[in-house]
């Protein structure tokens, strides 16, 4: 073994980076030999005064650039293969057969862009992949109890504490919900949501011939006056509820209101779908329908929107172990299982703290871009909250919401019509404009710019900028 003792004054990179820096600098140097054993890391962190996951990040760095390769039980050597041709993955231009066009009607979270928190999440596939074929294989549906675990823990933070046998690791909300409500609803049947809603559930209603019925909301969500009558007359065998920064209205139904409504939801037993999508977004927000009515609702906390829609994974929660397993049988017809090297990503993210990571960068670039918005545009003129994606914009000036989707096709953010989130009657003339994605700060900008002057007259004075 190597008696290499780095000094990390000689790099200004953040230490774990300094690591890796040193070991290319002594190798070109010739102080590190191809072959060469590095010290363990625990002995090395020792040596440096600095912490087991610095130096753990710094071998992993190192691996990444080629300069190192690590043998579990041997220990970790210098190869230097990558100093003829470096192969450093920050600047490694993406694979253009993997190229996708970004949907910007979608409403996605911020993309990081932050070396450090890309590289902590590169750490965590790397890790992941050290085990990879066990993880190639099928697997029961759910998840395995590591799995379980993690899951348990992270929707703990929403105040939820149910047993892993009632816990479900599933391929995305979306297919969960399509599940439940094959099993709460037969066709021609009658479900309940608000007014205005997530576009998904309608799809879902539609594609299971189920009848949806939005229910009339205030600035608080549904009326539970609204609720109780349509129990009474409708005999409605589900509630749909997207309740934290909902899609598109960006509300948030306050704790008093989502009592009311889970009491009324207790009288007619009525079972609640609750789709957490962005219930981890805001620091501090109501405790889930889940916490104060679990004996009946279905808890979907995706991980679509806190940690990243391609992960395809949602944490489902039954009411009851009666519901455990028509729900599994149903999944695995449909879905057979999560895929096992998505849910081993997130568990490590979960694990090692790079979820939480990844949900403060989240957080802190959207609260940017809302205050981005907060000035460039009247304050009055739409609705948001400091950390939606999106805001929900009403149309003035003679401005129709075709007209204003035609207007800002080539901007570079989404806006959609209000028609897609309508449950019943006639669409507003209102618009989402979605802030997330990959589109940067400045980029959206200037297309916020760009649509407050619009706005500031009518669709004729607008033309020329078509």
């Amino acid at each position: 073994m190597k008696d290499w003792h780095p000094d990390l004054s000689r790099s200004s990179s953040p230490r774990y980076m300094a690591i890796a820096d040193l070991i290319e600098m002594d190798l070109r140097s010739g102080h590190l030999m191809v072959g060469d054993r590095l010290p363990p890391q625990r002995e090395l962190a020792k040596r440096l005064n600095v912490d087991f996951t610095t130096v753990a990040r710094g071998y992993v760095e190192a691996q990444k650039r080629g300069l190192v390769d690590s043998h579990v039980g041997r220990g970790t050597f210098v190869t230097g293969a990558a100093l003829t041709q470096r192969h450093d993955l920050r600047d490694t231009a993406p694979d253009p057969r993997r190229a996708s066009v970004v949907d910007f009607s979608m409403n996605l979270p911020p993309e990081p862009d932050d070396p450090e928190l890309i590289a902590r999440m590169r750490e965590g596939i790397s890790a992941v992949a050290a085990s990879l074929v066990p993880l190639l294989r099928y697997q029961g549906f759910g998840g395995s109890g590591m799995d379980k675990e993690a899951a348990a823990a992270w929707l703990g933070r929403r105040g939820l504490m149910p047993s892993q046998e009632r816990i479900f690791v599933t391929p995305g909300a979306h297919p969960a919900l399509l599940a439940i409500f094959g099993l709460l609803a037969k066709p021609g049947e009658t479900v309940l949501s608000e007014v205005t809603t997530y576009p998904g559930m309608r799809s879902i209603a539609a594609q299971l011939r189920l009848n949806l019925v939005g229910l009339p909301m205030d600035g608080d969500g549904i009326l539970p006056d609204a609720l109780a009558g349509a129990c009474e007359r409708l005999e409605p065998k589900a509630l749909y509820l997207n309740p934290t920064l909902q899609n598109p209205t960006t509300l948030t139904i306050p704790a008093l209101r989502r009592e009311q409504i889970a009491a009324v939801a207790r009288k007619y037993r009525l079972p609640i779908v609750e789709d957490d999508a962005y219930g981890f977004i805001p620091q501090e927000g109501p405790a889930p329908l889940a916490a104060t009515a679990p004996d009946l609702t279905w808890h979907i906390g995706g991980l679509a929107k806190c940690l990243g829609a391609g992960l395809r994974l949602a944490y489902v929660v039954a009411p009851d172990t009666r519901a455990v397993w028509p729900f599994v049988s149903a999944m695995r017809a449909n879905n057979v299982m999560a895929s096992p090297l998505n849910m081993a990503l997130a568990t490590r993210w979960i694990e090692d703290g790079t979820a939480d990571a990844i949900l403060r960068f989240i957080r802190a670039e959207a609260g940017a871009r809302q205050q981005m918005v907060a000035a460039i545009l009247p304050a009055d003129s739409y609705r948001a909250d400091p950390l939606s994606f999106n805001i929900w914009l009403p149309l003035t000036n003679g401005w129709t919401r075709s007209t204003f989707g035609s207007h800002m096709h080539s901007s570079g953010i989404g806006v959609v019509a209000s028609d897609a989130f309508t449950v019943e009657g006639t669409a507003p003339e209102v618009v989402r404009v979605c802030l997330g994605g990959p589109i940067a700060r400045e980029k959206l900008r200037g297309a916020l710019e760009f649509m407050a002057h619009a706005l500031e007259g009518p669709p004729e004075m607008a033309a020329s900028f078509f």
